[in-house]
């Protein structure tokens, strides 16, 4: 069964930092592309991070960069988002995703309404 099951979620301050994982089962996570979205209460859906197979590919929104950066590691068959100064406008509940047939972050991040397989989601609460 292919499945992504994220974990590492949790509540913590502003400026503190969490790692986000995603375990992939059922598949090879390095073959694609995997994405990180995010929904805030009452907001769209948003794409924050991607990493290709080639690791150095790797896709930030705006807001993120400088502080989030995505690695995986491929004999775990997993995928990280490290999260630095987090601020509370980062509150939300953190997805990722992917598609078998999509190799590209940037199709992954244009076209997550379609992406095949998602995780259950982690919730990531920044208040002090």
């Amino acid at each position: 069964q292919v499945q992504l099951v994220e974990s590492g979620g949790g509540l913590v301050q502003p400026g503190g930092s969490l790692r986000l994982s995603c375990a992939a089962s059922g598949f090879t996570l390095d073959d694609y592309a995997i994405g990180w979205f995010r929904q805030a209460p009452g907001k769209e859906r948003e794409g924050v991070s991607c990493i290709e197979r080639r690791p150095d590919n790797t896709y930030y929104e705006d807001s993120v960069k400088g502080r989030f950066t995505v690695s995986k590691d491929n004999t775990k068959n997993t995928v990280y988002l490290d999260m630095h100064n987090l601020r509370p406008e980062d509150t939300a509940i953190y997805y990722c995703a992917t598609d078998l047939n999509m190799r590209s972050c940037s199709m992954v991040i244009t076209v997550a309404a379609y992406l095949e397989v998602w995780g259950q989601g982690t919730g990531v609460t920044v208040s002090s």
